[in-house]
């Protein structure tokens, strides 16, 4: 069994895996550095005692995670830390190698055993949005980055006077008749046509395209775009357990 830990912008998310099967699922807050993550260290002795068969662990951290909860997880099993220089089983033809986040390696990896010999495209909806392509050949090409749905909804009002806070919400229209129904449709309506454009762009250039959509805003995105996107919100999770049975050796 393999524990995968994904310390992202906003969550740190924890999952065990039993082969290639999610069997307990589990998410803990960031806490400042100077504090002690007690929800993240009762995780992780709650999963150690629930599951005694983990022997393996990998970390992979984009937000702030400590060298102590790294030596948490170390207490119990064998971890690996992903970083860029961990193997992966395609070939990195990023031109800044040294700057990919591990985010995008996992999600490439992903892409990789989910459909090894086709092109694919990778859309993250977190708390940015990225794009990750991986041709047929196996080459992750690059792809790109732009702000998700909650920073753009955070950035209209912090940016401006008078704007309001909003949760996100499906527009009822795309002709806002309100502040806050033009707020949800610049966003949400914005969103959808960057995402359906971008996708436009690579299936120009790349015939049949496998478009996966995955991160938190998947689901709510996924009943706005058209169809013939794969939303898998486990699809980091996944590439994480692949690169830990892949750098095992």
């Amino acid at each position: 069994m393999n524990l995968i830990i994904d310390a992202g912008n906003t969550l740190i998310k924890l999952a065990v895996f039993d082969k290639n099967k999610i069997v307990y699922e589990a998410t803990a807050p960031y806490v400042s550095a100077s504090s002690v993550n007690k929800s993240f260290s009762d995780e992780i002795n709650h999963i150690f005692k629930e599951n005694q068969n983990i022997k393996y662990a990998i970390i992979a951290s984009v937000g702030n995670f400590e060298e102590s909860e790294i030596a948490l997880v170390s207490n119990h099993c064998k971890v690996h830390v992903l970083d860029q220089n961990s193997r992966t089983p395609f070939t990195n033809e990023y031109k800044s190698p040294k700057t990919l986040g591990v985010d995008r390696i996992a999600l490439a990896t992903a892409a990789f055993y989910k459909n090894p010999k086709g092109n694919s495209l990778v859309i993250d909806a977190g708390t940015c949005i990225t794009y990750d392509f991986l041709d047929k050949e196996s080459r992750y090409q690059g792809g790109a980055i732009s702000p998700g749905v909650y920073m753009r909804y955070k950035a209209l009002h912090n940016q401006t006077s008078k704007l309001p806070l909003l949760e996100k919400e499906y527009p009822k229209d795309f002709i806002g008749t309100n502040t806050d129904s033009s707020i949800h449709s610049g966003i949400i309506n914005g969103v959808c046509k960057e995402i359906e454009g971008i996708i436009l762009q690579y299936e120009s250039r790349y015939k049949d395209l496998t478009v996966i959509l995955t991160g938190g805003d998947a689901h709510f995105l996924s009943k706005r775009l058209k169809n013939g996107i794969f939303a898998d919100s486990k699809f980091l999770l996944m590439g994480l357990n692949h690169l830990l049975e892949y750098n095992k050796n």
